[in-house]
């Protein structure tokens, strides 16, 4: 058994507290990177509470994500969350960067989730979303940036 080379994830093993915005409002929450099932896999489970505000009540957002490489060796994700969403996505991983891009599905949007090594320690969050009719127009739907805890 070969184990994969996790050079390029390094900066995101950890625990992680962030604030973000967008669309569905300013939340802050935890999220936690680690290598399991002896280095085989990547796991990162978050968790986000968003306040109260006039247009909704507050609400909470788990999921995890699965992270590994696939039998031809490209990196592979599958995210699951408390919404009943379950994606794949393709991965790639370089220096401080890492970029998850989901599988096009007929008449679909599709989303592209970004982990930038930040400054001073800090981790920026990027997640996009696309029309269902256009799937390379990705737009911003919400950023955060988190400190390690």
């Amino acid at each position: 058994m070969t184990t994969p080379n996790w050079d390029n994830w390094q900066f995101l093993i950890g625990e992680w507290v962030g604030e973000g915005g967008g669309v569905p409002g300013q939340g802050g929450g935890l999220q936690v990177f680690h290598l399991d099932l002896q280095k085989q896999v990547l796991l990162r489970k978050n968790h986000v509470d968003f306040p109260a505000i006039p247009e909704r009540p507050a609400f909470s957002h788990d999921d995890l994500t699965v992270i590994y490489p696939d039998p031809s060796g490209n990196m592979r994700a599958v995210y699951f969350d408390n919404e009943g969403h379950v994606t794949s996505y393709t991965v790639s991983a370089t220096t401080g960067t890492i970029v998850m891009v989901s599988d096009p599905e007929p008449n679909a949007p599709r989303s592209r989730t970004t982990f930038l090594e930040g400054k001073n320690g800090t981790l920026i969050n990027r997640f996009e979303l696309t029309p269902p009719d256009d799937p390379d127009a990705f737009q911003m739907y919400v950023e955060g940036t988190s400190k390690r805890k």
